[in-house]
């Protein structure tokens, strides 16, 4: 009985808030976006520079590995290829400012909270994500958008070109780039709170 009852108000659930769901391509935004996720050592000042300057040599070595690429699945393949390279120029950056900190890097899922970059606003949830560990990498982190490149400021140029350059369909344009709009905002919190509440049960 117990069993039927919860059947039923998931039902009831679902038929309440399917005009709000996302149509068709909305919901592989999570699918055709890669982050960076880059973790200081710890909250000084020293290690919260060298986070930013560590950050700023990966994100230009990732430009440099994803020049021209366009598909998501490709730049996956490319940036887990180059791993190596990646941590080589993390790692020298930590060395040439005077620290030996241990320098890990890895592709990984995680969860990200909701976040503006610029004019483009991204739902909470889980993210392939390249991961950079800095020592203890117990600071407050940095992360960005890798890809599309919204890392840049050449993207932040021109936020739309960016997205459909780099697989975006119209509609998913339109969700990131208007999110002021109500019906995109009911649709973005519930996702939010869905990929919220599935997170409590991992």
């Amino acid at each position: 009985m117990k069993k039927r009852i919860t059947f039923c108000v998931s039902v009831v659930l679902l038929m309440l808030i399917m005009p709000f769901l996302p149509v068709r391509g909305e919901g592989e935004v999570y699918e055709k976006t890669l982050r960076l996720h880059v973790l200081a050592n710890s909250d000084s000042t020293e290690d919260q520079s060298l986070k930013l300057l560590v950050r700023d040599a990966v994100v230009e070595e990732t430009c440099r590995i994803l020049d021209g690429c366009t598909d998501k699945d490709a730049a996956e393949r490319l940036l887990t290829d180059n791993l190596d390279t990646l941590k080589n120029t993390a790692v020298k950056t930590v060395e040439e400012n005077g620290f030996d900190y241990d320098v890990t890097v890895s592709f990984t899922e995680e969860y990200y909270p909701e976040r503006e970059y610029g004019e483009v606003r991204l739902p909470s949830g889980r993210y392939k994500s390249l991961r950079v560990n800095i020592g203890q990498s117990t600071g407050q982190n940095w992360w960005c958008v890798l890809f599309p490149p919204l890392c840049t400021k050449a993207a932040e140029a021109d936020m739309e070109e960016a997205l459909v350059e780099t697989g975006f369909t119209p509609n998913q344009v339109k969700v990131l780039t208007d999110a002021d709009k109500p019906k995109y905002v009911i649709r973005f919190r519930i996702l939010e709170w869905f990929s919220d509440i599935a997170e409590l049960f991992k």
